[in-house]
C-alpha cells in the first residue's frame, strides 16, 4: 500500500511565507505537510500585526486560502502543529496560551487537518520537582480548556509524546509513558473528550528519552495502538533533539514501521526534519 509522506514546513514558512511553503513542499515531492502555527513570532493575538490579531471570521478566511492553494497544488495540509509550551503555571501566560489554542482550532477547521498537535505541561517550565499532582492537574487542565474549543469547531487535538529536559538532564515528566498514558486516558475519560483526542509521537522524543530507560519509539507506538494520531518522524543520537532524517541516528527503523503496521497506522507519515544538518546552504535561498 502506498503511503503518504508529510513534511513538516515551519522553517519555510518563517523563511518564504505560508503559499512559497506549501509550493516547496510540493517541489520538493511531499505529498503532505504539517502546517506550522505555533511560533511565538507569529502566531500570538497579542502581537498587532500577527494574523491571530484579526477576527475569527479573517483567521478563517486567511487558512481557508491556504487550503485552497494546497488542493491546486495536489497536497494535503495533515496536520497543524499548535501550542508549544504548555501551562506554565502562572495564570497570565497560560489564559493567552488558551486564547491562542482558540485561534489554533480555528485555522486547523478552516484547513480541514486531521489533528491540531500540541505539546504538554513540561518539566523544562515547572521544574524536575514538581509534584506529580501538580504536572497532571495543569495538564488536565489545559487540554480540557483547549478541548471546547476543539468540540467547537469540530477538530482533533493531538497531545505530542515527550522525550528528555536537557536543561535539567532528566527525563521530561510527560517524556515517562506511564505518566503520559495516565494523563491522556483521564483527558479522555472526561466527558466525551476522548471523540476530539489523539496522540503525535514524535520518535526523537521517544528516544530521548530511551536514556532514561523508557521504551523504543517502535514500543511507543504498540503501547498507543489506535490512539496514534500523527507523526513527527525523526531521528537522534538520543542526546539531542536533532531532528534529522531517518536512518541518519540511532532509532531502529524498521521496528517503527514495523510498529505502525501493527497498530495499523494508515495516516501521513510526516517527516519534521532540519535539512540544515546537511549545511546551512542545502535549504535554497531563492526558490
Amino acid at each position: 500500500m502506498k503511503r503518504k509522506v508529510g513534511i513538516s514546513i515551519g522553517t519555510f514558512q518563517g523563511r518564504y511565507g505560508d503559499m512559497r511553503a506549501l509550493e516547496i513542499a510540493k517541489e520538493i515531492g511531499a505529498d503532505a505537510v504539517d502546517l506550522d502555527t505555533s511560533s511565538a513570532r507569529r502566531w500570538d493575538y497579542r502581537l498587532p500585526d500577527s494574523v491571530y490579531a484579526k477576527s475569527d471570521d479573517e483567521i478563517f478566511s486567511y487558512f481557508s486560502a491556504l487550503r485552497r492553494r494546497a488542493d491546486e497544488l495536489g497536497i494535503e495540509i495533515a496536520q497543524t502543529h499548535g501550542r508549544l509550551p504548555g501551562f506554565k503555571n502562572n495564570k497570565e501566560e497560560d489564559d493567552a496560551l488558551i486564547e491562542n489554542a482558540r485561534r489554533d482550532c480555528i485555522a486547523a477547521a478552516a484547513l480541514g487537518v486531521r489533528a491540531c498537535v500540541v505539546h504538554s505541561v513540561t518539566t523544562i517550565f515547572l521544574g524536575p520537582d514538581a509534584p506529580d499532582q501538580l504536572m497532571h492537574d495543569l495538564n488536565f487542565d489545559m487540554f480540557s480548556r483547549i478541548l471546547e474549543h476543539a468540540k467547537k469547531y469540530n477538530v482533533k487535538i493531538a497531545s505530542e509524546t515527550f522525550g528528555d529536559a536537557a536543561k535539567y538532564g532528566v527525563c521530561d515528566y510527560f517524556g515517562k509513558m506511564d505518566e503520559f498514558v495516565r494523563s491522556y486516558e483521564r483527558i479522555c475519560s472526561a466527558g466525551d473528550n476522548a471523540k476530539y483526542m489523539t496522540t503525535c509521537v514524535d520518535t526523537g522524543h521517544c528516544h530521548k528519552a530511551t536514556r532514561f530507560d523508557q521504551p523504543s519509539a517502535g514500543d511507543v507506538i504498540r503501547r498507543l495502538g489506535k490512539h496514534v494520531g500523527v507523526l513527527h518522524l525523526n531521528d537522534n543520537n538520543t542526546l539531542t533533539d536533532q531532528h534529522k532524517i531517518p536512518m541518519t541516528g540511532s532509532i531502529n527503523w524498521n521496528d517503527v514501521f514495523d510498529a505502525l503496521d501493527e497498530v495499523g497506522f494508515d495516516g501521513v507519515y510526516n517527516m519534521e526534519i532540519t535539512l540544515t544538518h546537511f549545511g546551512q546552504n542545502f535549504v535554497r535561498e531563492e526558490a
